[in-house]
């Protein structure tokens, strides 16, 4: 959503207007693909990780724009609530020591943005969900001031047409209501972006589908949200359900939901254009004056300024990217899956996982994705969602009998995918070093079962049984995360529980 989008009113001749141009640009999209226009592969990758600001008490602070000002960079951003930034890090080439140098570069952007908070009394932390959020600070008083969110928010609500129900049944049971779009901005993520040629990218489109319950079960860091313990994930389906243009009525007749899976494996970046065509109503339906075809019939390179937005109001967990570069398209896959945090070599051993897994699915002789169902890839996403670090999963046989068994997702890391996710990073031109390091952070967590979401969830456990109350033990816990984040040794490693020091209140 980094478009500049001017809150205002609009009408029914706008959404006509939009849908024209919005076929225009698929064909002009179409054209490209026909015509080769597009980048020769670079090995880039990118990265956006979304941030809290939290204050000493362990409670949210709806203060993103002093600490932008006060930042100064246009690596920060605002995100849709005042809780809310986002940090942008340049796109690096895949080889050599990349993820030690991104992990020196997100450590110095963080640790200066953090020094700025501080002078207003908050401090930055990266968590999936904030566990101290309550439903009075997710309000649509306290979305961001930018123009962008407010229209969105609005043109969700109106296209609903009645108050969004959160329901998630996981270890409790939430379930309330809310008057706008406010809650998705619990949600905090990483985005990991890659750029890949047309003739690849549907390959490398499904194996991140393959790839995505897996990424959940190792990374999960998001059990609590208003008070209550539901997925150990829990983003996905507070994102779903805080987004979802569609009242119940439409929801029994199968309409697709704004926030989802998807239901097909792919051939072409083609399809998932034409799905968010075919399947999604436009919430910002706003022209500009470029005409696409005009543009390539002059051998021009066009913006797909109206394809674009709309795509960013579609929010599949793997997105396809259209871009231009020096008036050169691309396209990339933005891997939408991971939670933040906790801590810079968590984050980045997640990235590694990725990227060699990625590359290692995507060119296997007989793809995992011709063995298993799409559904089976939809459940098992699900089951990392609910479960985590305990989750079980579908899987292809080894061997001649074909078909799937059931399998620990720790099991299938340790013993399958990460000796791919290896050999995709050599693949890459990974240094071994790199390789060996951020692999084993993963491996670490399989071995001892822990991940961010465990540690939050035995650390809220153990504030209990010391005689403190649920906001007491959620906000100490939070408070603990935030102490050992800063040192930046890997989850796996923290110890569980609060240092004696932690009051009774």
């Amino acid at each position: 959503m980094g478009e500049k989008v001017v809150a205002g009113g609009i009408d029914l001749s706008d959404r006509q207007s939009y849908r024209d141009k919005l076929r225009r640009c698929l064909t002009g999209l179409e054209r490209l693909l026909a015509e080769r226009r597009f980048d020769r592969p670079k090995n880039l990758m990118g990265l956006e990780i979304e941030l809290n600001l939290v204050g000493a008490d362990g409670l949210p602070r709806m203060l993103n724009g002093q600490v932008l000002e006060r930042i100064a960079s246009h690596d920060f951003q605002t995100e849709l609530a005042m809780f809310n930034l986002e940090v942008n890090i340049a796109p690096h080439r895949l080889s050599g020591r990349v993820f030690d140098r991104l992990a020196e570069e997100v450590r110095t952007s963080l640790a200066y943005a953090h020094r700025k908070a501080v002078e207003v009394d908050a401090g930055i932390v990266m968590i999936g969900i904030l566990p101290t959020l309550d439903r009075d600070h997710l309000v649509s008083s306290n979305l961001s001031e930018v123009d962008r969110y407010t229209l969105l928010n609005d043109q969700i609500v109106a296209a609903r047409g009645e108050d969004f129900t959160l329901d998630i049944d996981g270890v409790e049971h939430l379930v309330c209501t809310s008057r706008s779009i406010a809650p998705e901005a619990a949600c905090t993520s990483v985005q990991l972006h890659l750029q890949v040629t047309p003739a690849r990218f549907a390959d490398v489109w499904n194996a991140a589908q393959v790839a995505s319950a897996a990424q959940i079960a190792v990374g999960a860091n998001s059990p609590f949200l208003f008070g209550r313990e539901l997925w150990r994930e829990s983003r996905p389906p507070l994102f779903q359900q805080s987004t979802d243009t569609r009242p119940p009525e439409l929801q029994a007749q199968g309409v697709r939901p704004r926030t989802w899976f998807g239901e097909r494996w792919i051939t072409s970046a083609y399809d998932l254009f034409e799905e968010n065509l075919r399947y999604f109503p436009a919430l910002l339906p706003i022209c500009d004056d470029e005409d696409p075809l005009a543009v390539l019939d002059a051998d021009g390179t066009p913006a797909l300024s109206e394809l674009v937005l709309h795509n960013g109001t579609v929010y599949r967990w793997n997105r396809p990217v259209y871009g231009v570069a020096d008036g050169v398209p691309h396209l990339r896959v933005e891997n939408r899956v991971l939670p933040a945090g906790p801590t810079v070599t968590d984050v980045l051993a997640n990235a590694a996982f990725y990227y060699g897994l990625v590359r290692a699915l995507a060119e296997e002789s007989r793809p995992v994705w011709t063995r298993l169902p799409f559904a089976a890839a939809a459940e098992n996403f699900d089951a990392a969602c609910r479960h985590g670090i305990e989750a079980r999963f579908r899987w292809p046989r080894r061997g001649r009998y074909g078909g799937t068994a059931e399998v620990e997702a720790t099991t299938l890391v340790r013993d399958e995918l990460l000796p791919l996710a290896a050999a995709g990073l050599d693949a890459w031109g990974i240094e071994p070093a790199d390789r060996d390091f951020y692999l084993g952070v993963i491996e670490e967590r399989c071995r001892r079962r822990v991940n961010g979401a465990s540690w939050q969830v035995a650390t809220f456990h153990r504030a209990l049984e010391s005689g403190l109350s649920r906001d007491a033990a959620l906000a100490a816990t939070t408070r603990r995360y935030c102490e050992l984040t800063r040192p930046g040794d890997p989850v796996h490693t923290w110890p569980v529980g609060l240092p004696e020091a932690v009051s009774l209140r």
